[in-house]
């Protein structure tokens, strides 16, 4: 029984050394009472050798969560769906301010500066990574992206 388990554990070993590893980190802007959607901005890195797709997102703090990108054309910005995002391997994506963003629809509460928004993210390959993004004003310093 053994040898039958190590067996299966070598098979195994390529398909898991392919597979990607999603690293999240990110803030979200603060709101205020009575606001129904918030902005969140993340950095997703794959540390691993296969391409990945973000098809979903989720958080306890809103009903609806997904990726938007805004664009600007002839002065006036738009903001639509950005749909699934490919993350390929080895590589990081990070979203800012007027590009793409995570939408956060039907705030159940403020956003308060200080505090900490769970995040969800689904992806097609990795499933499920969860993050706790810190809600503050501006962007994380580059020196202090690591808190």
């Amino acid at each position: 029984m053994r040898t039958l388990l190590a067996f299966t554990a070598l098979l195994s070993a390529p398909a898991l050394a392919a597979a990607p590893a999603i690293h999240v980190t990110g803030w979200a802007r603060p709101t205020v009472a009575g606001q129904a959607a918030g902005a969140a901005y993340l950095t997703i890195h794959n540390a691993g050798s296969g391409a990945d797709r973000l098809v979903g997102l989720s958080s306890p703090a809103a009903a609806m969560v997904s990726v938007h990108q805004t664009s600007t054309a002839g002065g006036v910005a738009r903001m639509r769906p950005a749909g699934p995002l490919a993350v390929a391997p080895n590589q990081t994506m990070t979203m800012g301010a007027g590009g793409l963003h995570v939408m956060l629809m039907g705030l159940k509460a403020p956003l308060r500066p200080g505090a900490r928004l769970p995040l969800t993210l689904r992806f097609e390959r990795a499933g499920l990574v969860r993050t706790n993004l810190l809600i503050q004003m501006s962007a994380p310093d580059a020196g202090h992206a690591h808190h």
